[in-house]
């Protein structure tokens, strides 16, 4: 699979498969042909976009994904594989007997490297990490000082260099591509999470009977700073209330398509997703496990 993402948002289309390749009529009654064991994405955020159930048949047996977004071009649902790992009920057995300490240990990685990832952006973007890097030394199992949001609060005031900016889901302002970004990484980690035999609503740390992503949620924190990033350009381009229209996705894929350094070796998202998954996995089957972000 070459990982590539479709967003659907310009037009209207149509997409049916024909001998296992995704056709893509536009309007015009063209057609655009893309073998569909390359897709692992697909965004439908036209709301004149129609498909066949063999389509999503297909997509998912290949380990892809398909994103479903509302009026306002954000992700509202997601259509991910459950069945791609042929250890799949021993694996999620051992991840829902995990206990807590392995939960704990799991996060503290996950703080540390979210506090760096936050820290090195800042400095490459305003030249200071507002002293979030020295943070990530008092990060203790399970985060029990509660570094992280301590780190937020400093990380958002610094990044889009307003004092006022919150994170704020609703919010009709940078807000929107923030959303947008972090749905896309939020489904290359379940998928990475499915490809592994793991469940992607069991987190280790977010919890939430109404969230069927909570452990994607959790691996995809030292992740974010890369939509943060693009985030970031777009709004020093266009403004923060720019609209989210195909170019501002546009751009906010691309960088989620680049390659990124993990562990001296240069990587995309959708392969450190895969590892993570697996190397996940192995912690909850009993193995000390280190996890490997990218560095951004």
């Amino acid at each position: 699979m070459t990982e590539r993402v479709i967003d659907i948002s310009k037009v209207g289309v149509s997409l049916r498969l024909l001998h296992k390749q995704l056709v893509v009529t536009l309007p015009d009654d063209t057609s655009q042909t893309h073998p569909l064991d390359d897709v692992a994405v697909i965004v439908s955020a036209h709301p004149r976009t129609t498909f066949s159930q063999a389509v999503l048949a297909e997509l998912i047996g290949q380990g892809g994904m398909f994103i479903v977004c509302n009026e306002k071009c954000l992700p509202v649902g997601m259509l991910l594989p459950l069945v791609t790992n042929y250890i799949q009920v021993e694996r999620m057995a051992a991840q829902m007997h995990a206990k807590l300490p392995v939960h704990k240990r799991l996060w503290q990685q996950v703080v540390v490297a979210k506090v760096n990832a936050q820290a090195g952006l800042l400095q490459r973007l305003r030249g200071t990490d507002g002293g979030i890097g020295g943070m990530a030394g008092r990060v203790h199992s399970g985060d029990s000082e509660n570094i992280e949001a301590q780190a937020a609060v400093r990380y958002w005031r610094l990044l889009f260099a307003d004092p006022s900016f919150r994170r704020n889901y609703k919010a009709d302002d940078q807000n929107r591509p923030l959303n947008y970004g972090y749905a896309v990484l939020r489904a290359i980690v379940a998928r990475g999470l499915c490809a592994a035999g793991l469940h992607p609503s069991m987190g280790m740390q977010h919890h939430n009977r109404y969230n069927p992503f909570c452990l994607a949620d959790d691996l995809m924190e030292p992740m974010r700073p890369i939509v943060d990033e693009a985030v970031v350009r777009l709004v020093e381009k266009r403004g923060p209330t720019a609209p989210l229209d195909s170019e501002a996705k546009t751009e906010l894929i691309q960088a989620l398509q680049g390659r990124f350094d993990c562990n001296g070796e240069m990587r995309t998202l959708f392969d450190i997703a895969n590892r993570l998954g697996s190397t996940v996995a192995n912690a909850y089957m009993g193995h000390k496990v280190s996890l490997a972000f990218p560095a951004v």
